[in-house]
């Protein structure tokens, strides 16, 4: 039997919350200790005028087993959703149907050969089972091999620009493909995209993980910002939070890996390089909640000389609430200038687009606006990246760490978190 360890879990996002309800499940003593002021992580709701909603949006694929597995023993199976979705693609000051064959015969701005070669990227991005060789092939590249420069430059190159700027010509075509399967392989048919949203949100699964933990005699704790991680001799003997030091031998982290330097110096000069060279881009997302629907759409890619945002995402197109809901980001790597905007700016700058969008829009549609921000929302995950990312296990005894580039090369999603923080539990379990 495995001696009872004394753990602690950095961050009470959902990948630090179900590596802790996988590490009290195994009869450990766990103490989550979270930072800000909530738990949750980038799927923590907030009371938007009245609208108990998460500040980022997300969405459920038919391929998210791991969250389906976690749903099912958590007894939440019946809180699953599904809805048949459509699609838009504003190009250009027109707003077309899209994400149908029919619709990619009748949009007027590919020829024929580039909408067959579009179509058979897709069929072949689906077929995919092992990123490894994508992996270490550039995106931009990979992408114009397959739909030739017409195709992406109606299709792909304003997308990329506007959510990595300096990086968009240094990503690997792994990251992109998985992106486009995971899609691709949630729907009916081909006429037909399904997607799924939990009724409550993100939120119900969050406490829900939380009351589990608790139950089993673990603990979430907020306020709570870890300093430092104290070794003896290269292992793990407690970690300083404010003027406080809890003793434990083990040490869990899943806060953003450019977080970690600081905490544990005494990582190597190897671990620590590796790091360093990992970069990220910050969102800023832009909520509505409106009187009345902006389109028909759930989620509307967008291609005009004149917006600045690579799409639109109508979350109540997908889950029906009391008032229309609409999340517009701006990525941007968080050292552009514009990053360090007011809030108000990006509201106001949305509210030109979507008047845009739809001409029909007035301010008096608009119940409330609000701004969400986050420095860390997508790792640049670059070609070559399997083999740039430092071990979860790292060279301190006792110290184990991941975050969202762990995904990689699958997309951020809860199911993805759900699966990582499965696997830095085990990682932990099983080491002596």
């Amino acid at each position: 039997m495995k001696a009872r360890r004394n753990v602690v879990v950095v961050g009470a996002g959902p990948m630090g919350l179900a590596c802790a309800y996988e590490m009290t499940k195994a009869g450990h003593n766990v103490a989550v200790l979270e930072a800000g002021d909530r738990i949750g992580g980038m799927s923590a709701s907030f009371d938007f005028a009245g609208l108990r909603i998460e500040r980022f949006y997300h969405f459920i694929c038919s391929t998210d087993y791991p969250l389906f597995e976690l749903l099912d023993e958590l007894h939440l199976k019946d809180r699953l959703r599904w809805k048949d979705t459509s699609m838009g693609f504003y190009y250009q000051g027109r707003l077309y149907d899209w994400g149908r064959p029919d619709h990619l015969l009748r949009f007027p701005h590919l020829d024929l050969v580039s909408k067959m070669r579009f179509a058979l990227h897709v069929l072949y991005t689906k077929s995919v089972k092992d990123w490894t060789r994508l992996d270490r092939v550039e995106a931009t590249s990979w992408i114009k091999r397959w739909i030739g420069q017409r195709g992406y430059e109606v299709l792909w190159d304003k997308l990329l620009r506007l959510k990595f700027y300096e990086h968009m010509e240094n990503l690997s075509a792994a990251w992109i493909g998985a992106r486009v399967a995971r899609v691709a392989k949630s729907r009916k048919s081909v006429f037909v995209e399904s997607l799924g949203y939990i009724e409550g949100g993100s939120e119900v699964i969050i406490q829900e993980l939380r009351a589990r933990i608790e139950a089993m005699g673990g603990r979430v704790e907020v306020g709570m910002p870890v300093t430092r991680i104290l070794t003896r001799d290269k292992r793990v003997c407690g970690v300083q939070v404010k003027e406080r030091v809890h003793d434990c031998d083990t040490v869990v982290s899943t806060i953003p890996l450019k977080y970690v330097p600081a905490m544990a110096p005494d990582l190597t000069a190897e671990e620590l390089a590796k790091i360093a060279a990992i970069e990220n881009i910050g969102v800023v997302c832009v909520l509505l909640k409106l009187k009345r629907p902006l389109t028909r759409y759930f989620w509307m890619n967008t291609n005009d000389d004149s917006m600045q945002i690579p799409g639109v995402i109508e979350y109540t197109n997908l889950n029906a609430l009391a008032h229309h809901v609409v999340y517009v980001p701006f990525y941007m790597p968080p050292t552009h200038p514009k990053y360090g905007r007011p809030s108000a700016e990006f509201i106001d700058e949305v509210v030109g687009y979507v008047k845009r969008i739809n001409p029909n829009f007035t301010d008096d549609w608009i119940l409330a606006s609000h701004a969400s921000r986050y420095q860390f929302a997508q790792t640049v995950c670059t070609p070559d990246f399997f083999a740039k990312l430092p071990s979860m296990r790292t060279s301190i005894n006792g110290f184990f760490m991941a975050d969202t580039a762990y995904y990689y090369p699958e997309d951020r999603s809860i199911s993805e978190s759900v699966q990582v923080g499965k696997r830095l539990a085990k990682a932990a379990d099983e080491s002596a």
